[in-house]
């Protein structure tokens, strides 16, 4: 998860208005560059590493040089292991010779009370700055590696809690436990509602809270949710969600939000407009369309219905679902 951390690093200041680069300097693991190089496209930032050269300080060191215009330079080293003497070796010459403004340790979550041998014996071989530990899920495996990161001096900076190059946040203590004892973590969902930067327009939030929500809106409600994370990461966050949702619940309640998207795809403008339209044969249509049952399809208006009528509930507050604190809908 090294490679990965780096990419998240860079998409973490990037959405935050600085300007990050990445450096390839891991010249020992075949496709580290090309992996690399794989997520900067993806996340729009610009790479520099050279297939051809061995020396991991000269990469480095002219990597800086053609990056020296960007807020943020990362950049990923090979992997580290207690035993591989000529890594530490190289780590304190890189360290010497581009002189970060700060040496990352990143942590394997899942490794448990091992994580303390892994840390100690790279903080005396550099002067660690801080550590960003990797796959945790909030599992008491994590929760043993942070236990042993922490003895080693070194603050725990950032975490990452999946695999997309969004999963990742900073470290703070108390968010994590309320996770872990299944208190949820509402401040960490308002912040990823914020940053998926959820804008209704004013026009379109009058007509919803009037009523006038159509099937068009809710499909743009769903894709809103998926910009947020998955959707048993949001359940997580709520109190007294983590441990009273069974997993096959959250699987299921996925499924259905996966299979409504669908179904509004496989739906004519016409009919995502205007609902009331539907018939037994258009029904029937859109169930075949869409690879579900007549019964999914039904099931799908049924909730629109409700979910129009709460809606118009919210006339009065003014505010539309999935907003956090600070994040008010002014409709006038």
């Amino acid at each position: 998860g090294k490679t990965t951390a780096a990419a998240k690093l860079a998409r973490y200041f990037q959405k935050r208005g600085l300007k990050p680069a990445l450096i390839c300097a891991d010249t020992y693991r075949p496709g580290a560059l090309d992996q690399l190089q794989q997520l900067a496209n993806k996340i729009n930032v610009p790479i520099y590493g050279d297939p051809k050269a061995e020396d991991p300080v000269k990469i480095a060191l002219e990597g800086l040089k053609q990056l020296s215009d960007r807020d943020i330079v990362i950049v990923d080293t090979a992997g580290r292991h207690k035993e591989e003497r000529e890594l530490i070796k190289e780590m304190k010459l890189l360290e010497e010779k581009i002189k970060p403004d700060e040496v990352m340790l990143v942590i394997d979550g899942t490794i448990g009370q091992q994580a303390l041998v892994q840390a100690k014996a790279f903080n005396e071989a550099t002067s660690i700055g801080s550590i960003l530990v990797t796959k945790l899920d909030g599992s008491a495996r994590g929760g043993g590696a942070l236990s042993a990161v922490v003895a080693t001096g070194a603050p725990i900076k950032f975490i990452s809690t999946g695999e997309k190059v969004e999963d990742i946040e900073p470290f703070v203590p108390s968010r994590f436990v309320g996770r872990l004892l299944g208190m949820g973590d509402l401040e960490t969902l308002i912040e990823k509602v914020r940053e998926a930067e959820i804008k209704v327009p004013e026009k379109k939030a009058k007509a919803i809270l009037s009523g006038r929500f159509t099937l068009t809106d809710m499909y743009e409600q769903f894709e809103a949710m998926k910009g947020i994370g998955p959707f048993r990461k949001l359940l997580k966050m709520l109190p007294g969600m983590s441990y009273n949702v069974p997993e096959e619940m959250l699987d299921m309640a996925e499924d259905k939000l996966e299979k409504w998207r669908v179904i509004i795809q496989s739906m004519t403008p016409a009919e995502r407009e205007n609902p009331k339209i539907f018939n037994a044969s258009r029904i029937r249509r859109v169930a075949r369309g869409s690879g579900t049952s007549e019964k999914d399809v039904k099931e799908l208006l049924k909730q629109y219905v409700l979910m129009r009528k709460m809606l118009k509930t919210l006339r009065r507050k003014k505010r539309l679902p999935f907003f956090g604190k600070g994040m008010p809908v002014d409709v006038g």
